[in-house]
């Protein structure tokens, strides 16, 4: 029993060393406000599971930390915009709007790149001028692509081959 409250106590420091009390009891308070915005939109109702989920379903195909950061920065912006409509003299809904306002600061490099590609959706590639940009950029477009390959193909070819004799 002593060995217990020992080992709960260390485990304890470590926490609140790293953070992680807080951000442990942050999610609590966190799942108590979801579940009420839950009720509050009436998640429950049948209609809900019809066609799958919209955004964890997604999550599965952006493997790589920078690319989830930039699917999450939008996700997060689409709750945000969501939950303007929302009565915003409930505490639940002030809180997770909160939270979601500090996790889109700190994916702010995701909702760069975002607007990135919605930029390059814009582009006018039928106007002239446009295309010529395109053109010049070509080659240098081309050799951010090549490199990467290349040096995916150099590292490959630096292990020596087993004979299959």
């Amino acid at each position: 029993m002593a060995f217990q409250t020992y080992s709960l106590f260390v485990l304890s420091i470590i926490m609140i060393s790293f953070g992680h009390v807080e951000n442990r009891l942050n999610l609590l308070q966190l799942q108590n406000d979801i579940d009420k915005l839950k009720a509050d939109f009436n998640s429950s109702h049948s209609d809900v599971a019809d066609g799958g989920p919209i955004f964890t379903e997604r999550l599965s195909s952006w493997t790589e930390r920078n690319e989830k950061r930039i699917i999450l920065s939008q996700i997060i912006s689409m709750y945000l915009k969501m939950l303007e409509n929302t009565d915003r003299s409930k505490a639940h809904v002030r809180n997770i709007t909160e939270e979601l306002h500090t996790l889109k600061e700190s994916l702010s490099d995701g909702s760069k790149k975002i607007e990135d590609l919605k930029d390059l959706t814009k582009l006018q590639m039928s106007d002239l001028k446009i295309q010529r940009k395109a053109v010049n950029e070509l080659f240098s477009v081309l050799q951010k692509l090549g490199g990467t390959s290349s040096s995916h193909k150099r590292k490959r070819s630096q292990f020596p081959r087993l004979c299959k004799c």
